[in-house]
This record gives structure tokens, C-alpha cells and sequence, in this order.
């Protein structure tokens, strides 16, 4: 399992991120950046089904939650009629967990080829040939450099600010595509979610070798720009705003509506009509 592993995983990603910083002039943290953006670009099919499932389910929620209260003692019901909602709006409620799944093997790939590519003992160092391509670029490229910026790729940001924008990031991510829920406990939920995965992953940060929490960042800021431009804005983001809103007008009921005797009143007479236009006539000569 091991071997299998590491040759369809983590040897593709090691390989390509040796390459890449030989090509970007030996910066591994560019080299990231750029196999962040081409992770990205392969999953945006993914992402825009996703992005779209998440509209059509968030716009089925009046109807999601009639279904619920209509068959809620029969479950059997209850998964039948959830199942038929969701095939007339050509939708699969698990299509939208697809990218995460995805970017999971690499975000583990990843955390490895950082730990082995940077290797700074002669040990490392055996360890890492054993999973190098034959390529000429890549055995001209070892051994790596770790500092990028204020980073040292292969350890956690003593400064707090890479913590501060993954969890930033992710909670921007989110806000953009968690609707406002109208029951109490459904909102007090989804806040909380909002709140603790970007905390989670702030946290994770502050243990796991920056060059994993760069990927993290920038993939974010990838997904708040896709999202932006699919949902066409920042989504659910601006939501207070949605309060000071002019609300919508009621139609007015049988009482409030002025009786027909009012209204013939209101109306100018056929007589004064025929009157105003014989004026008219003689002073136009017609």
C-alpha cells in the first residue's frame, strides 16, 4: 500500500515541485504558489459543479424543509421524496464534498514532499533520492532552499501571520456560500461551522510546516476569486446588508381595498368626459 502510495501520489508531487522550483530559480515557496494555481485550474470544473449545486440547494430549502415537516415520522418517505427533489433539480448533494476530497491526497502528498525535499541530514538525503525521477532538472535542483520570504518553508511561522490568513481566508471562503438560515438552532450551527474550521486550520498552521499553510493560503484566495466571479459577487458575505433592505409590499386584503361605489366615484363621469372633448374640438377648429 505503501509503494502504491508513493507512486501515484507522493513521487508525482515531489518530482513536480523539485522541477518547478529548478524552473522558478530555485524558489521552493514559488514553486508552491505554482502547483497550488494548477491544482486549482485542474479541479475548476469540480469547483463551478459545486458552486453551482450550492445555489440550487440553498435555493430548494423552502421545499427541502416542507418535505421534512410533511413526512418527518416516515423516513423511508422522507429519503424518496429528498431523493426525487434532487433529480428533478439535477443535483447530488455529495457532489459538493468532490474538490475537498480531492485536494486531500495532495494536501498529504504535499506535507510529505516538503518534509523529504527539504531534507537536511545525509539520511534525509538517501531518503529523498529513492523517490527522485531520472529528470535533469531535478537532480540539478537538490538540495533546496527553504527560506521564502520571512518563511522557513519546513517549519511553522513563528509570526502568526500565515495562521491569521488561512483561518482569514477560509472564513471568507465560507461566508461567501453559507446562506442565513431562518430556524435559530440551524443558524447558531452554521455560525458556529463558520467559526470553527477556519479556527481549525489556524490552529494546524501553527504545527504543520509553513510551505503546507502557503498552499493553504493561496488556494483559498483562489477559491474566494472563483467563487466571486461564479456566484457573480461576494455571495452571503454581505448579508447584514440584506436587512436594511425596502421590504416588499403586501397586497392588500378584501377590507382594505376601496368599495366599488368608492372607486365609480372616483371616476370622472362619461358626461364631463364628452364635455372636455367637445371644448377641445371647437378650440381646434375640429
Amino acid at each position: 500500500m505503501a509503494e502504491l502510495w508513493n507512486t501515484i501520489i507522493l513521487e508525482p508531487v515531489l518530482n513536480s515541485l523539485i522541477a518547478l522550483c529548478a524552473a522558478l530559480g530555485g524558489s521552493f515557496g514559488l514553486a508552491i504558489i505554482v502547483l497550488t494555481v494548477i491544482v486549482r485550474l485542474a479541479l475548476l470544473p469540480l469547483t463551478i459543479r459545486q458552486t453551482r449545486s450550492t445555489k440550487i440547494m440553498q435555493s430548494l430549502q423552502p421545499k427541502i424543509q416542507e418535505i421534512q415537516k410533511k413526512y418527518a415520522k416516515n423516513q423511508q418517505k422522507l429519503q424518496q421524496e429528498m431523493m426525487k427533489l434532487y433529480r428533478e433539480a439535477g443535483i447530488n448533494p455529495l457532489g459538493c464534498l468532490w474538490p475537498m476530497l480531492i485536494q486531500l491526497p495532495i494536501w498529504i502528498a504535499l506535507y510529505q514532499s516538503i518534509m523529504q525535499a527539504l531534507a537536511a541530514t545525509p539520511e534525509n538525503l538517501l531518503n529523498l533520492s529513492q523517490h527522485l525521477y531520472s529528470w535533469a532538472a531535478v537532480g540539478q535542483a537538490v538540495p533546496l532552499n527553504e527560506q521564502f520570504l520571512w518563511l522557513r518553508l519546513s517549519r511553522p511561522d513563528p509570526n502568526l501571520i500565515l495562521a491569521i490568513l488561512v483561518g482569514g481566508t477560509m472564513w471568507v471562503q465560507q461566508k461567501m456560500v453559507s446562506p442565513p438560515a431562518t430556524d435559530p438552532r440551524q443558524q447558531s450551527m452554521t455560525s458556529m461551522m463558520t467559526l470553527m474550521m477556519p479556527l481549525m486550520f489556524g490552529l494546524f498552521t501553527l504545527s504543520f510546516p509553513s510551505g503546507l499553510a502557503l498552499y493553504w493560503v493561496i488556494s483559498n484566495i483562489i477559491g474566494i476569486v472563483t467563487q466571486y466571479f461564479i456566484a457573480g459577487g461576494w455571495g452571503y458575505l454581505r448579508a447584514p446588508s440584506l436587512a436594511r433592505q425596502v421590504p416588499p409590499q403586501k397586497v392588500p386584503t378584501a377590507s382594505q381595498r376601496p368599495s366599488k361605489t368608492l372607486q365609480k366615484a372616483a371616476e370622472p363621469s362619461k358626461t364631463i368626459k364628452k364635455a372636455t372633448e367637445g371644448k377641445k374640438r371647437g378650440l381646434f377648429g375640429k
